[in-house]
Order: structure tokens, then C-alpha cells, then sequence
């Protein structure tokens, strides 16, 4: 091959290739041939504009990048989970809900097969009048009016709702024969409760309702649905996470066209565990229909009543009137029925035994004798003379005389008798001190002080919360100086100890907190936390499996001596054998009590209390099976309302 490089020619300093000759050649005879010459101008970008560009294209993509970021990390999967929405429907497999039962295994709740209509708005139609005859066929066959329902399913949020729930017989058949048609709707299986005496135990069990959209919300995440019920008052709703269990998934997987590519399910559900309370359901409903017979015959309908075993702190039964039955909240709730419950004055969705306040009357006494005794405040043996009243003169102004009445007959008492007669001027003494009569002659007799006496108080668990396995409890209220000082603008005086130390004034405490302290003056000393629930459950009373045993809980021991005690127990035998409480003197076994009457702010209106507790064992209290407590609201007069419910139930309680 030749070398053509030897033809090479060299221009400043360059070599001039053959090649680079022979296309020159060819542009010029390409000019002569067209009679145009190409003038050709070379001017270099100026740096400037090289780096602008460069920042610009950097910037693009910066952000470009960014975007990506944002896309795949902090929003991956979020716009993940879009998608899947967008391709994936998800319908619950209802687990079965726990059942509850009471300590003999007898059912207090079951679960009934229930049916919902339930709309999944992605699905319907893109056009308006399409949607609008969808809504229309729908409301006609629920004979609901079709604007309501339209407005409903436009201004509802979520991209799921219920239409209609719980559907009777005749309309889920008619929806059966046209769901293939309706686009968008679906039947859904679900369960509601069945509340066996359902108005018998209302207040305890609670209710199960359809979650709302808030609850919703919050709750989502934990596989809840918005066709779900869920626990709204009671062990529905404190046990909610054992009772509920946990749903199966069933999918339906669509393409982007909506044709459905794949069905089936993802996961089965797991059945709730189940609850055995302490709960005798016969002594709850021997105690309601006792205490709603006297309660009526004296004309109010607000009453509650708790009992409890000492042993354990166990709840054995707790009612609280006027009652509701709560399968209406599970069920089909109609707004006339909730219009109904929700106005009435005297409140039955009211738990009194557990939320209600009142001032406790003379049930403080064998509380305050106990505290006195603990710091020797005065012997159980020494005497003093009731002259029926108390006289206390006003410090700043000598002609103001408060007179502190007596409601037991005058006479000489000692600590035993003062509890059994329920002497008033005994205790304000021991409480907040004074000038009596005594066999040596008048003498200063010193009391607790306000400040002592709320510290006894708060040791059997008033101004506390008991931490009973229910919501809504109240701490109840112990008044004392700063409270006074800081809330009415009044100094502490005399007399609010006075008032105090015989359960009046502002003092505040629940029936349950009253029974839990008598719980521990009845087992000498021990004070439990009260329990409703004694076992979690699975499967059925022939075949239970023990998932949990709710062991007692002992919230702490007084450090009251065991003597001092008894002297209080003694007391409150001597009350039922001569005393206050001397109807409960026939009942098969022995008992002691401590009854009540506090004030109101209403003229001659009293809430009326009775605490028993049985078999009486001397000493040592080791033999009490029950402790009962009774309150009742709004009794006309002073009156032992509370005492013949007691006696009643009780006699059934031991001869049944």
C-alpha cells in the first residue's frame, strides 16, 4: 500500500494530511457547483455562560434526586400502601369475640351472627349520574331517602363506610339477589353481643359499640376496621385488646382496570380469650331486685350497692340503679331509645358504685375509732358523757354559738358502744378534741386533728383510687386546710373537723372505696385492690384453658395493731346485736355493721348507708365470707332504708 504520508504537507508547524487535501477538494467543487461560498464564523462560548449552565444543570439535578429521595424513602410507604389501596381490597374475617363469665361458669354474654352493608367508594362509578342511580337502587331496598344517603357517602372520608348495619332478615335477602349489581356495595359479615339479663349487669359487662370515626383514626393501625365494635363502657372496654382477638384478612387484588386478578386469604383469625369473673350472678341479681324494691318504695330510683370478698378483694357483685339494658348499644340503637337514656335525670349509664361521690356519714367511725386508737388518743375502755350536743364558741366572736348535734340518745359511751349507737358527740371529740364529761369530771379530751385523720383516711384508700379493673373510677376527695384556703377563700375551723371526723361536711368517697375499706377491717388489716376479673380464658366450661389467673393484689397492710382492730370489729358487732344495725341481729350467721345517714344540701334528704360484713368471727376476723356495702340516694327522712336490703340479702346469701 503506498504511504501517502511522504505527500504531507506541513503548515505552521502542522502536518497537513492527504485526506484533509482531498475533502477540500470536494467542498470547493461543491461551492462552484451551487455558486455559494461558505463563509464560516468560529466564536467560542464565553466562560461565563459555561459555568451557568453547568450550576443549572446541577440544580436540575439536585432536584431531580431529591424528588427521588422524598418519592423512595419519606413517602415510600405511604405512596406504597396508595397503590396497594389502589389494586388490593382488604375484607375483615370477624375472630370470635371472648365470652364472659361469672365465677360458676355460668355465660353472662354471648355473640350473635350480624350483617352490614358496606360501600368502598373507589369502586364505584367515575360518573356522578352512575353513582347517584347506584345510591338510589341501594337506598330504596334499605328504605332510607336517597338524598341522605347520597349526602352521607359524599361527605364521609374514608374510602370505606357503612351503609347499613345489623340489616333484618328481609333486607339482607333482597340485598343478597341484587349485591352482584349494586358496584361498589358489599355484604359484610359481623358479630354483635348478646347481653344475657342484660339489665342485671350493665354497669359491670359494659357494651360493645360501632367505632366512630375518631376512635377509628387512632385505632386503625392495630387491624380495626370502620365496621367494627369494639368495647365502649365496663370490662368491654377494659379488657378490649383480650376479649376482641384478632381479625382475618380475606383480599380481593385487582388489576389497573379494575378486573379482579387474584382472591383468597391472607390470614386467619384468632379467637378472643375469654373472661371468668369473681362475679356471683345470682347475688348481683338478688341485690338489684332487692335494692330496686326498697328504693322504689321510698321514692327514688339512684341507689348502688358492692360486694366484696375479704379473702381476695374479689368483686362478688356491684350494682348500680336506675340500670339499662345494654343490648341496645350493641344492636340496633335508635335515636328516640339513646334520646331516652341520655336524658334521663337520674343518669343510668352512671356507674355510682364506682364513679358516684358522697359524703359517707357515720360508715367514717370505725375508721376514726381505729385512727384513734393507733395514735392513744383515748382508751376503747374510757367513758365520756353525751349530753346530746356539742357547744362551740366562736373565737373572734364570743356571742356566735355553734351547737355540733348528737343522733343517739345521751348517756355514757364508751368506743365499743359509740360505734354500735353511733354516738356523734363521741367522735367529734376523738376527732377534733374537746371539754367532756367524764367520771373524773369535765376534762380536755384531745383529738385527732384534720391533718391525722385525712392521713387514716387515705391509708384505707379513700381520696384514691382503688384501681378496680373498670374505667371511670373516682379518687373521691378528703378535704384539708390548703384545699379550703385555696378553693373557697375560708380558713379551716373547728367545726370542718368536727364534720369530718363523722363523715359530713366535704368529704366525698364511692361505694366501692367504702367496701374496700371495710375489707380490710374485716380481714384485720389487709387492703386489697378489688378485682372483677379472677381468670383469662379459652375455650369453652368444659374445656377451659387457664391463659392467666389474675393472682390479689394486697395494696398494702395498715399499720394499725390487730388489737385495735378488734376493739373497731367489736364495736360494729355491738351494733347489730343491740345497736344501730339490730335487724341484721336474726340473720343465720353473725355480723357486724356500721350504717350511715349523711346530709345533703337538700332540707330532710339523706343518702342512707349500711357496711356488713359476715360470718363475725372473734378475734381475728380470719371467718368473713362477704362484705357488703349499700348506698341509696335521696331518701326522705331519717330512715334505715339501707338495712333491710342488707338483711334480705344476706339471708338468701347464707341459707341458699
Amino acid at each position: 500500500m503506498t504511504n501517502l504520508r511522504k505527500y504531507a504537507v506541513r503548515r505552521n508547524k502542522q502536518e497537513l494530511e492527504p485526506q484533509e487535501v482531498f475533502l477540500d477538494g470536494l467542498a470547493q467543487k461543491r461551492q462552484e457547483k451551487t455558486n455559494m461560498r461558505e463563509l464560516k464564523f468560529e466564536v467560542p462560548p464565553s466562560k461565563n455562560a459555561l459555568n451557568g449552565l453547568l450550576i443549572f444543570s446541577l440544580f436540575i439535578l439536585l432536584v431531580l434526586l431529591g424528588k427521588t429521595l422524598q418519592l423512595n424513602i419519606t413517602r415510600g410507604k405511604d405512596l406504597a400502601a396508595l397503590a396497594e389501596k389502589n389494586v388490593s381490597r382488604i375484607t375483615p374475617i370477624r375472630a370470635n369475640r371472648g365470652i364472659i363469665y361469672d365465677q360458676f361458669s355460668k355465660k353472662l354474654v354471648s355473640n350473635l351472627p350480624s350483617f352490614d352493608l358496606i360501600l368502598d367508594k373507589r369502586d364505584l362509578p367515575e360518573d356522578k349520574d352512575s353513582v347517584f342511580k347506584e345510591i338510589e337502587a341501594v337506598a330504596k331496598i334499605i328504605n332510607k331517602d336517597v338524598n341522605v344517603l347520597e349526602k352521607e357517602v359524599s361527605d364521609s372520608k374514608e374510602t370505606k363506610m357503612v351503609i347499613a348495619e345489623n340489616l333484618d332478615h328481609q333486607i339482607l335477602i333482597l340485598l343478597k339477589t341484587e349485591i352482584d349489581n349494586l358496584i361498589g356495595f358489599q355484604i359484610e359479615e359481623n358479630t354483635v353481643r348478646d347481653y344475657l339479663d342484660g339489665s342485671f349487669f350493665s354497669q359491670v359487662l359494659g357494651y360493645t359499640g360501632r367505632i366512630n370515626p375518631d376512635e377509628f383514626n387512632q385505632l386503625k393501625e392495630k387491624d380495626y376496621f370502620i365496621s367494627d365494635y369494639l368495647g365502649k363502657q365496663g370490662l368491654e372496654k377494659s379488657y378490649e385488646e383480650i376479649l376482641r382477638g384478632k381479625p382475618g384478612i380475606f383480599e380481593i387484588q385487582k388489576d389497573a382496570t379494575g378486573k379482579k386478578i387474584k382472591e383468597g386469604i391472607t390470614r386467619n383469625p384468632e379467637a378472643g380469650q375469654s373472661l371468668i369473673l369473681w362475679l356471683d350472678a345470682d347475688l348481683q341479681k338478688k341485690l338489684q331486685e332487692e335494692l330496686s324494691v326498697i328504693s322504689q318504695s321510698i321514692g327514688t330510683r339512684k341507689a348502688a350497692a358492692v360486694a366484696m370478698d375479704p379473702k381476695t378483694g374479689g368483686v362478688l357483685a356491684m350494682v348500680s340503679l336506675p340500670s339499662f339494658d345494654n343490648n341496645i348499644f350493641s344492636q340496633n340503637l335508635s335515636q328516640e331509645s339513646f334520646a331516652k337514656i341520655i336524658n334521663d335525670p337520674a343518669k343510668p349509664l352512671f356507674n355510682r358504685a364506682v364513679s358516684g361521690n358522697y359524703a359517707s356519714g357515720s360508715t367514717i367511725k370505725p375508721l376514726t375509732a381505729a385512727a384513734a386508737l393507733q395514735e392513744k388518743i383515748i382508751s376503747p375502755e374510757k367513758q365520756i358523757y353525751s349530753e346530746g350536743f356539742i357547744s362551740v364558741t366562736n373565737q373572734y366572736h364570743p356571742d356566735i354559738i355553734y351547737t355540733y348535734h348528737d343522733t343517739a340518745p345521751p348517756g355514757w359511751v364508751d368506743m365499743r358502744r359509740a360505734i354500735a349507737i353511733s354516738c356523734n358527740v363521741y367522735f367529734y371529740t376523738i376527732g377534733g378534741s374537746y371539754n367532756v364529761i367524764t367520771s373524773e369530771g369535765v376534762k380536755y379530751q384531745p383529738g385527732l386533728g384534720s391533718v391525722k385523720i385525712k392521713n387514716y383516711l387515705n391509708l384505707f384508700g379513700w381520696g384514691e383510687k382503688t384501681n378496680v379493673d373498670l374505667p371511670q373510677e373516682t379518687s373521691g376527695f378528703i378535704p384539708d386546710h390548703r384545699w379550703k384556703e385555696e378553693t373557697l377563700g375560708e380558713s379551716w375551723y373547728s367545726g370542718d373537723t368536727y364534720n369530718l371526723s363523722i363523715g359530713q361536711g366535704f368529704l366525698q368517697v364511692s361505694p366501692l372505696q367504702v367496701a374496700a375499706a371495710f375489707v380490710a377491717v374485716a380481714n384485720n388489716g389487709n387492703l386489697f385492690q378489688p378485682q372483677l376479673v379472677k381468670e383469662i380464658v379459652s375455650g369453652s366450661p368444659d374445656s377451659f384453658t387457664n391463659i392467666q389467673k389474675i393472682e390479689p393484689i394486697l395494696t398494702r397492710n395498715l399499720p394499725i395493731d390487730a388489737e385495735n382492730l378488734q376493739v373497731v370489729r367489736e364495736g360494729m358487732r355491738q351494733g347489730v346485736t343491740y345497736g344501730s344495725s339490730v335487724l341484721l341481729n336474726s340473720l343465720p350467721v353473725k355480723a357486724a355493721a356500721k350504717t350511715g345517714t349523711a346530709q345533703t344540701n337538700r332540707d330532710d334528704i339523706y343518702v342512707n348507708w349500711v357496711t356488713v360484713f359476715a360470718p363475725y368471727d372473734a378475734p381475728g376476723g380470719a371467718e368473713a365470707e362477704i362484705v357488703l356495702t349499700i348506698m341509696i340516694e335521696d331518701v326522705p327522712g331519717v330512715r334505715s332504708a339501707t338495712l333491710p336490703v342488707a338483711n334480705e340479702v344476706l339471708r338468701w346469701y347464707f341459707t341458699r
